[in-house]
Order: structure tokens, then C-alpha cells, then sequence
């Protein structure tokens, strides 16, 4: 009896110890799952993308969160087009917009690649000649170009002075972004007032007076801490506002050329545009200035002005090229840019 007790007991014993080896050589009993892989997104954040666009999620990998690349290249209006947007979310802090001059003409490409700190992109700015810009290029403050002053036009047959009243986009120290027609009130060029309509100049009429704070009506002055001038207006308060005639701006207006665009959306987001065009081997001629328009407005802008373009037309995101230079592929040394960088 006493035998088969301690057998059973044995037994037992050996069959606990069998029970925890088996436990153990398992890591607690049951497989822990495989880790879930973390969600990767493949489509936009900061908008709600127009037909025929999409989210580039390999360049847009390596951008901080409110910084987003999107593409187009597809048929637009009929025509065959390619084009980028560069979308940042105006609230994001640690984002910075910067209008740099150069002293003598370079490459946007070289701008991105001249700048100290972390660049996410350059865009080509305004309008110029030779060295000199002919638009406004505000930092921190500073203007070191003006918008173009005055103008000289032939009117019943004499050479005339016109003072025209162009666009300009920028930002005040609180981060608010604004599109205006403005004008460097004075001797100088630090005093800048800002009018709700452009002063109604028309080349081959009598000119419209010396813009004050008192004309054209509506003016104020324009407290702005950094911004870049350009071509006309495109979009103002949502609605098109395509002012060439009254800037005084003859670029080929009605034809199909590469266009470069900036503006900023209800929702806090600014756009940097750039349309690829005088590609005849590509098939892609670049878009008008109305067509430039309806494009700012489907991505949602409010308010957009139009840069130089023609063979001016130059993006470069995260070190890429992205459209092809119009003057047969060959990037244009430009004076002044946009950087879109890392504060």
C-alpha cells in the first residue's frame, strides 16, 4: 500500500515538472502576435486633392508633419500638363517662409543649395532684368528690392511715367498671410501701403497720379514682416482677379508657357506652384494666366499672385529638379527666390 503510494506520488510529481517544462519552453503558455507594422499614409493630410492630382508620398517622406508635395500629369483644360504644389500649413512654427535676393543672378537650384539650414523647397520669384529685381524681396523686415516703381509708356506719341500699383504676397510677424496691391509710398522704399484694388492704369491712356496714402482710395500702410513680389494678382478674396492691364504686366499673358504661382487657402495653407512648359519633346506647353488662375482656385486658394515664369519656372524639393527648365532644359539664373525652410 504503501509502495503504490509513493509510485502515484512519484508520478504526480513528474508530471508537474513536465507541465512546467512545456510552459516555460513556450515563453508563458501562448505565442505573442507579430507586431503590428506601423500605417504608412499614401494619400494627402493637409487637403482634399482636385481630380487629377496626387500626393507624392516619396518626396513628402522625409518632411516634418504640416509639409506636403502633390503632383499633377494629366490633361488639364484640354492640354497636356504637368505641374507641382508645394503645400505647408501656415500655423506650423517651426516652418519658414523666406524671400532671399541675390546680388548677382543664380539658379533657384543653387538658392536651395546656397542657404544655410534645413531647406524643404525653392521656388523662382519675381520679375527682373539683368541683375536687378523689378520685385519686391522683404526678410525679416528688411526690403532689399521694391516692386517696380514707375514705368515708361508711350501716350500720344511722348514716352510717359506710369507709377503702377502691382502684387505682392507675404506674411506679417504674427504669421498671417496677405496678397495686396501695393505701392513704396515716398522717397524710399520702406514705406509701403497696401490698396484694395490696383490704381486703374491702361497703357495708351493718360496716367492715373503718383500713389499716396490717399490714392488709390482704401489704403493702408502695409505692416508686413516678410514677402515677395510679383505679376499680376490672380485671386483675391476667392474670386479671380486677373489685373495685368492695370499692373502694367505684358508676359505673354494669353499664351501657354511655364507659370510659377503663389497663395495661401481659408484653411491656413500656403501653395507653391510650379507648371512645366515650352517642352515641345515632353508635349508640354505650360498653361495662360486664366488657366493659372482656375488652377490656385481648384487647390482651394483665396488669394494667389503669379511670379515670373517663361524660362524663369524652377522648383527644386528635397535636392529634385521637378519640371524641366523652358529654355531648353536649361535652368535660368534668376535674382531673387522663395525658400520654404526650417526655422
Amino acid at each position: 500500500m504503501k509502495s503504490q503510494l509513493f509510485r502515484n506520488n512519484i508520478i504526480l510529481f513528474l508530471f508537474i515538472i513536465l507541465i512546467g517544462c512545456s510552459k516555460s519552453s513556450t515563453g508563458g503558455g501562448t505565442t505573442p502576435p507579430p507586431p503590428t507594422p506601423p500605417v504608412t499614409s499614401t494619400t494627402a493630410k493637409l487637403m482634399t486633392l482636385p481630380p487629377g492630382w496626387k500626393f507624392s508620398s516619396t518626396i513628402s517622406l522625409n518632411f516634418p508633419s504640416g509639409i506636403e508635395l502633390y503632383f499633377f500629369d494629366s490633361i488639364y483644360a484640354g492640354k497636356k500638363t504637368k505641374m507641382f504644389c508645394l503645400a505647408y500649413d501656415s500655423k506650423n512654427t517651426s516652418i519658414e517662409f523666406k524671400p532671399v535676393l541675390a546680388a548677382t543672378a543664380k539658379k533657384t537650384s543653387d538658392f536651395y543649395k546656397d542657404e544655410v539650414g534645413t531647406v524643404y523647397a525653392a521656388l523662382n520669384g519675381g520679375f527682373f532684368g539683368s541683375n536687378q529685381s523689378y520685385s519686391l524681396v522683404k526678410y525679416n523686415g528688411t526690403v532689399s528690392s521694391a516692386n517696380i516703381k514707375v514705368l515708361s509708356r508711350t501716350f500720344n506719341g511722348v514716352s510717359t511715367s506710369y507709377y503702377p500699383t502691382r502684387a505682392a504676397f507675404g506674411v506679417t510677424s504674427t504669421g498671417i498671410y496677405q496678397s495686396a496691391w501695393i505701392y513704396h509710398v515716398g522717397a524710399g522704399n520702406d514705406l509701403i501701403y497696401s490698396y484694395p484694388s490696383p490704381s486703374p492704369n491702361v497703357e495708351g491712356k493718360a496716367p492715373m497720379a503718383l500713389p499716396t496714402e490717399l490714392f488709390p482710395t482704401g489704403g493702408k500702410v502695409w505692416d508686413i514682416h516678410s514677402a515677395i513680389g510679383g505679376s499680376p494678382q490672380l485671386l483675391k478674396d476667392g474670386k479671380l482677379s486677373i489685373s495685368d492691364t492695370a499692373e502694367m504686366i505684358v508676359i505673354n499673358n494669353k499664351t501657354s508657357r511655364p507659370r510659377s504661382a503663389i497663395g495661401f487657402t481659408n484653411n491656413n495653407l500656403v501653395l507653391l506652384l510650379a507648371v512645366e512648359g515650352d517642352n515641345t519633346v515632353g508635349g508640354y506647353d505650360g498653361v495662360n494666366l486664366l488657366d493659372l488662375s482656375n488652377i490656385m482656385a481648384s487647390l482651394g486658394c483665396q488669394d494667389a499672385i503669379n511670379l515670373d515664369g517663361g524660362g524663369s519656372t524652377s522648383m527644386v524639393v528635397s535636392s529634385q529638379q521637378l519640371v524641366r527648365p523652358g529654355d531648353n532644359g536649361i535652368e535660368r539664373p534668376v535674382v531673387s527666390a522663395v525658400l520654404i525652410k526650417k526655422k
